[in-house]
Formats: structure tokens, C-alpha cells, sequence
């Protein structure tokens, strides 16, 4: 008589102790992930028009992805996430002219300086 009694127990205790774990979440401890290139705007910054390649690997680092049949297309993506928090994400693409190799654009989550378009002498 009584085992029928724990048998429908059961059920609802172990229910109720997996609900309680979703409540422990928060107390639990995450570790935060940094995934690819940390790019900051002072950086971004310091870019012209005109630059070659290597010039832009020694100011923003080697990018993330370069596509193949597309070499001359540099991303430079920053993944983070901060524990318990949505994680973040920067997208930088910087792009060269085929022909010459040199830098041709920049776009992304972050502002180019106004003299971008300024080459370097």
C-alpha cells in the first residue's frame, strides 16, 4: 500500500528538483570567452587608404578569415561573451584594390578616422 504512495510521489519530487535547478543558474560561475581578433578604435584609426598589406597586419594584426578566391578581403571578427550575459559581437572588413594591393575600403563596427581616404606619404 504504501509503495503506491511513493509512485505517485515520485513524479512531483523530481519535478520540483529539476524547476530548483534552473533557479541555481545564475549562482553558478561562467567563464568569459573572447574568440578571435580584438580590435579596438584607436587602431582602425591609424588606417589609410593606399596602405599595403603588410602595413594593415601591423596595425590591426592577422585577420580572422580570408575566404580563398578572395585574398584580397580581410575580416576581422570579435565574439565575446561575458558569462551569463548575451554575447557580443564586432565585424571589421577591410578590402584591397586586386590590382595594386593596396587598401581600397573599410567598413564594420568601427569608424575609420575622416582622413581615411588621406594616403600616407
Amino acid at each position: 500500500m504504501h509503495f503506491k504512495k511513493w509512485m505517485a510521489i515520485i513524479p512531483l519530487v523530481s519535478t520540483l528538483l529539476l524547476s530548483g535547478c534552473s533557479l541555481l543558474e545564475p549562482l553558478v560561475y561562467r567563464i568569459d570567452i573572447a574568440q578571435g581578433n580584438y580590435v579596438e578604435q584607436p587602431d582602425v584609426e591609424k588606417l589609410r587608404i593606399g596602405m599595403t598589406k603588410e602595413q594593415v597586419r601591423y596595425v590591426l594584426g592577422s585577420p580572422m578569415l580570408v575566404q580563398n578566391g578572395y585574398p584580397d578581403t580581410w575580416y576581422y571578427i570579435y565574439h565575446f561573451t561575458h558569462g551569463h550575459d548575451d554575447p557580443e559581437q564586432k565585424n571589421f572588413i577591410v578590402k584591397f584594390d586586386s590590382q595594386s594591393q593596396k587598401l581600397a575600403s573599410a567598413t564594420g563596427d568601427f569608424d575609420v578616422n575622416p582622413d581615411f581616404n588621406t594616403p600616407l606619404n
